[in-house]
C-alpha cells in the first residue's frame, strides 16, 4: 500500500481556528510571554532546539509483517500541515509546543469523502481549550473563534499532551515557567552594557585651551579657541577617510578623553548567576550551549546522564501520541494488530555503556557456570 496514492478529497480540520486577542482564558496570555522570552534570549531557544534534536528517531514495529511496509510508508510520507511531511516532522513541532507552552495539541485529519487519513495537523494550543466532560476521565475540546467557543465533534481525532500538570489539573507547566523574570533582568543588563559602550566605547575628546596671563593671549583667546576647534574638527573628519593629520597648537592646550576615568561595571558574575539558573531549569549541560564553564570530565559525564533521563521522560510523553497515530492508521486498513516503539539510543556513549553491560553480564554468567 502506498500512502501517497490516496484519492484526493478535502480534509476537515477541527483545530484550525482564527486567534483573537480577547476571547481566550487569562492563562493563554502567558503563551505570548513564553514566546517573547524564547525570541529574546538566544540561549533558551538553543536549549529547546537541542532537546528536540536530541530526542532522536524511532521505529514503529508492527506484529503483522504485511502491514509493516504500509505503516513505514505512512510515517515517512504523511502530510503535516501546509509544508511538512512525515510523523517525525509533526512530532518536532508537537514537542516544541509541549516544552514552550506546557501543552501540545494536534489532530489526525480525515478525508471528508472516505475514511482515510489525509494528514496530521499541529494545532495552536491558544486556539483550543480542554475541559472535563460528564466524567473526570472524559475530555472535551473547544475551539475559540471570534463569535464564541465551539465544541469539537470528534475528540477521538485530537492529540493532546500536558507537561507535568498539577494534581487534578488539565493544563501542563512550561519548562520556561519562572524564567521570564530572570530573562528580564538579563536583558536589562545587556541593554545597559550596550548603552555604556555607546557612551564610553565611542571615544569623545575634550580639548581645553588655557590662555596665558599675557595681555596679547587674553585679547585673542576667542579667535585662537575657534581656530583650534576648527583644526581639530578637520583632523577628526580626515581620520574617517584614512588620512592622518597632525594637530599643532601654540599655548597651553590639554586634550583628554571624556569618561576615561570611569570604569565599566563588571557584569560577568551577575550574568553567570542568571545563566546558571536558566540552564538548571532547562536541564541542558552548559557545554552543549557553548558555555565554557570549568568542569571535570566526570562532571560532564554526569550532566550527560541527567540529560539522558530528561530525554527519556519526554519520549514517554510522546509514545501515546505515536501509538495512537499508528493504531488509527492500521485500524483504518482493517488491521487490529499491536504495535510497539523502538527508540534509537540517544548517543554513542549509550552504545558503549550497553556493550560494557552485555560484556559484564556474559562474564558473570561464565563465572557462575564454572562454579556450578
Amino acid at each position: 500500500m502506498n500512502f501517497r496514492k490516496k484519492s484526493p478529497s478535502l480534509p476537515a480540520v477541527q483545530t484550525a481556528g482564527a486567534r483573537t486577542a480577547y476571547d481566550f482564558p487569562v492563562q493563554f496570555y502567558t503563551y505570548d510571554l513564553f514566546d517573547k522570552v524564547r525570541r529574546t534570549v538566544p540561549i533558551i531557544d538553543a536549549a529547546i532546539s537541542k532537546i528536540i534534536r536530541l530526542i532522536g528517531s524511532f521505529q514503529v514495529v508492527c506484529d503483522d509483517q504485511k502491514q509493516q511496509y504500509a505503516l513505514d510508508d505512512f510515517f515517512q510520507n504523511v502530510p503535516v500541515g501546509l509544508t511538512g511531511q512525515s510523523v517525525y516532522c509533526f512530532l518536532d513541532s508537537y514537542l516544541d509546543s509541549l516544552l514552550v507552552y506546557g501543552n501540545a495539541v494536534g489532530e489526525i485529519v480525515f478525508h471528508q469523502k472516505n475514511s482515510c487519513i489525509a494528514g496530521l495537523w499541529n494545532g495552536n494550543i491558544a486556539d483550543v481549550s480542554v475541559k472535563a466532560g460528564s466524567s473526570p476521565m472524559e475530555r472535551q475540546y473547544f475551539l475559540h473563534k471570534q463569535d464564541g467557543e465551539y465544541l469539537l465533534p470528534h475528540p477521538e481525532r485530537i492529540l493532546f499532551t500536558a507537561l507535568r500538570p498539577p494534581s487534578g489539573g488539565i493544563y501542563g507547566i512550561s519548562i520556561l515557567q519562572g524564567l521570564p523574570a530572570l530573562a528580564d533582568i538579563l536583558l536589562r543588563i545587556y541593554e545597559c552594557i550596550g548603552q555604556n559602550f555607546d557612551r564610553a566605547g565611542n571615544i569623545r575628546y575634550a580639548v581645553t585651551y588655557k590662555p596665558s596671563p599675557d595681555g596679547s593671549d587674553m585679547a585673542f583667546a576667542k579667535e585662537r579657541a575657534e581656530t583650534i576647534a576648527k583644526e581639530w574638527s578637520a583632523g577628526m573628519q580626515a581620520a574617517k577617510s584614512g588620512e592622518i593629520r597632525d594637530f599643532i597648537s601654540v599655548g597651553d592646550v590639554a586634550i583628554k578623553v571624556i569618561g576615561a576615568d570611569g570604569n565599566m561595571p563588571d557584569v560577568e558574575i551577575p550574568v553567570r548567576q542568571l545563566l546558571e539558573q536558566i540552564v538548571s531549569k532547562l536541564s541542558v549541560p552548559p557545554f552543549l550551549l557553548g558555555l565554557s564553564w570549568s568542569s571535570t570530565e566526570r562532571m560532564s559525564a554526569q550532566q550527560a546522564d541527567i540529560l539522558t533521563s530528561e530525554l527519556e521522560y519526554y519520549r514517554r510523553l510522546l509514545e501515546p501520541v505515536i501509538l495512537k497515530i499508528a493504531r488509527t492508521f492500521l485500524q483504518l486498513n482493517g488491521s487490529f494488530t499491536d504495535v510497539s516503539i523502538q527508540w534509537d539510543n540517544i548517543n554513542l556513549q549509550d552504545e558503549v555503556e550497553l556493550a560494557h553491560a552485555r560484556l559484564y553480564s556474559a562474564q558473570a554468567q561464565e563465572i557462575e557456570s564454572r562454579l556450578l
